[in-house]
């Protein structure tokens, strides 16, 4: 069964406009290999996300939180409507016919504003001072707001309950699309809709195009080059080569010898601290636990499920394990260690390997790490043919319109989506400022200068199998929340490693049955 990558990813905000202009400078000289990369590695994520969404919206109708009921009261002037077929379809080609008119309208009064409840804290001030472009050359209203780390959900449902919801927002797939479809503006007949490279990236209810994505990303293992090509100069270097770490054991020699001589190194670990706080608890509750997600359901030919066995939950705590005890930090203080934290130990250069994504490098540069420095290895946790895997890339990030905003800010919303997707200034912030890889046809002349994208790159034209981002399967929030806590008591020796066995597998069967309920 072919699957696919799909997000989310949060890291803390760094100080990347220093070393923007240094960036710029590198684009123009890497462009033209840089395009084809890029085409390379959307046409395979096009096929991979395609497989991700169908399996998704064929099954799982879970949710993280209940939506406040949406407003569907109808037109009295469609009263013609009626006399044609009373049939659901009907009914809703018939609101989506007026609301495309609506929209029209709005267009021509040219009043309308935006208010964008943006998902990604790293990319809080970007997004302002995009909305402040966009303003300042059209006169439109842009209002940007960003929920803190680990809060999105919450905050979502409690701004679209205001009388002055946001007019757009984010869903993380499926599942989210599940809790709130009711309130997505049909986007089929939108310019953006149109700007896709493939319709794989677009998030659909039968025939509606509810969500569409817009940025793909990849996390694996992040390592300093510098360190590590220090490393297999040592007689008691477990491997000679970067490409000898192919597999779990692999890894574990390497980061085992490491950390025995930590001191020789000049590093306090192999691993940066596996901060169990809420600003970096997601790569080992969500981004870490997809792994055995992803092999059960490769394994049982399935794209989700109502009860999840564990069967590679072994191999999830051998992960684990290695985080915790290779790492510059005692497991006993993981509970008030932080995402800054990880990406201090790792920047200073304190540690070797970072379980991150591509949309660290903001912070990984902006706080000094040339680019030549960076390199990423897929997470390997000791499943069989590993050596093939590839890195874990997909989008967690579908961008959604409330269609209960009024007409003229639905207009304004489609608008100032278009426009950061086509013009210069969108593409080139969208790009090279918040560093994101986009599956739009204008982002083929605005290549990547982020090098862990490019590494993603090199890992799909090689041949590996990319790792669909099956956490989008996960049945809410609090089963997350529950894995967490028990992987934090485990590794304070507060608890037994049954419990995070419970708490992921009856968990699972628990919150999915209570979320379609």
């Amino acid at each position: 069964m072919e699957t696919l990558p799909i997000s989310l990813p949060k890291t803390i905000p760094g100080c990347a406009r220093d070393f923007r202009n240094q960036r710029d400078t590198k684009v123009s000289k890497r462009k033209e290999v840089l395009i084809m990369k890029k085409k390379l590695l959307s046409a395979v994520l096009s096929a991979a996300m395609l497989a991700t969404v169908l399996t998704g919206c064929g099954g799982n109708d879970s949710s993280q939180t209940q939506a406040p009921a949406a407003d569907t009261k109808t037109d009295d002037t469609k009263a013609d409507d009626t006399k044609a077929d009373d049939t659901k379809t009907d009914d809703t080609a018939a609101d989506n016919a007026q609301a495309d008119a609506d929209a029209d309208a709005g267009a021509a009064s040219g009043s309308g504003k935006v208010y964008y409840l943006n998902f990604k804290p790293e990319q809080a001030g970007d997004w302002e001072e995009l909305a402040a472009k966009y303003t300042a050359e059209t006169g439109v209203e842009v209002v940007v707001q960003t929920a803190a780390s680990g809060t999105y959900e919450s905050t979502l449902k409690s701004e679209m309950a205001k009388s002055e919801a946001p007019t757009l927002f984010q869903v993380n797939g499926p599942v989210g699309l599940a809790t709130w479809k009711d309130y997505c503006y049909d986007l089929s007949g939108s310019e953006i809709y149109g700007q896709l490279k493939s319709d794989d990236f677009a998030l659909k209810d039968g025939n509606e195009v509810k969500g569409i994505a817009y940025i793909v990303e990849t996390y694996g293992i992040i390592y300093n080059a510098d360190i590590l090509n220090d490393y297999f100069t040592k007689d008691y270097a477990a491997v000679k080569s970067v490409e000898e770490i192919n597999s779990f054991d692999k890894l574990k020699a390497v980061a085992d010898s490491i950390q025995e001589n930590a001191d020789d190194l000049g590093v306090k670990g192999a691993f940066t601290s596996a901060g169990m706080d809420s600003s970096s608890d997601w790569r080992f509750k969500t981004h870490l636990a997809n792994l055995p997600i992803y092999y059960e359901y490769q394994a049982d030919g399935i794209g989700s499920t109502d009860a999840i066995k564990g069967t590679y939950l072994e191999n999830y705590k051998n992960i684990w394990d290695l985080y915790i005890t290779d790492s510059v930090c005692a497991p006993s203080l993981l509970s008030s260690k932080t995402g800054e934290d990880a990406t201090a130990d790792f920047a200073l250069g304190d540690a070797v390997f970072y379980q991150n994504g591509t949309w660290a490098y903001t912070d990984l540069s902006g706080n000094g790490m040339a680019d030549e420095s960076l390199g990423m290895l897929p997470i390997y946790i000791g499943v069989e043919g590993e050596e093939n895997q590839g890195l874990c890339t997909g989008s967690e990030n579908y961008w959604c319109v409330n269609k209960n905003a009024s007409a003229e800010d639905i207009q304004a919303t489609l608008d100032f989506m278009n426009w950061c997707v086509t013009s210069h200034d969108g593409c080139d912030a969208l790009s090279y400022i918040m560093g994101f890889v986009c599956p739009f046809k204008a982002f083929d002349d605005y290549p990547a200068a982020n090098p862990l994208v490019n590494i993603a790159n090199d890992y799909v034209s090689s041949g590996k199998t990319s790792v669909a981002w099956t956490f989008t399967t996960m049945p809410s929030e609090n089963w997350k929340n529950g894995v967490g806590s028990a992987l934090l008591e485990y590794a304070q020796g507060t608890g037994e490693w049954s419990a995070v066995e419970t708490a992921f597998v009856d968990g699972w069967a628990s919150e999915f049955a209570a979320s379609n309920n």
